[in-house]
């Protein structure tokens, strides 16, 4: 059985903010490791029916950016759903979200 590790680095300043993201991954054609702004991992308990989030991004990450990684966070969520569950309906309820949202963002400017 073939297994792969993801892993991630975080360098936290003296208030427990991150300044610098890294992660690595045994299937990254890289063989070091790259640096990120941001990262969003979620994990599905089976024993207590919900999910764990773990949300983290630097200090320097600009708020523009910050507002398109979630919004493709979300997208990515509606083809997800749509791969595992074969719920258009869902996915199409979800990329209109996501549609409203660039919206959004694109007003603020």
């Amino acid at each position: 059985m073939k297994k792969s590790t993801i892993q991630f680095s975080v360098e936290l300043d003296n208030n427990n903010v991150p300044e610098k993201i890294r992660w690595d991954a045994t299937d990254k054609p890289e063989d070091t490791p790259s640096e990120t702004k941001s990262i969003s991992v979620s994990l599905w308990d089976d024993k207590q029916k919900n999910t764990m989030r773990i949300d983290l991004w630097t200090k320097d990450m600009p708020v523009d950016e910050m507002k398109r990684f979630y919004i493709e966070c979300v997208g990515g969520i509606a083809q997800s759903v749509l791969s595992s569950t074969g719920d258009e309906r869902m996915a199409n309820e979800i990329n209109s979200l996501c549609d409203r949202l660039v919206e959004m963002v694109r007003q603020e400017k």
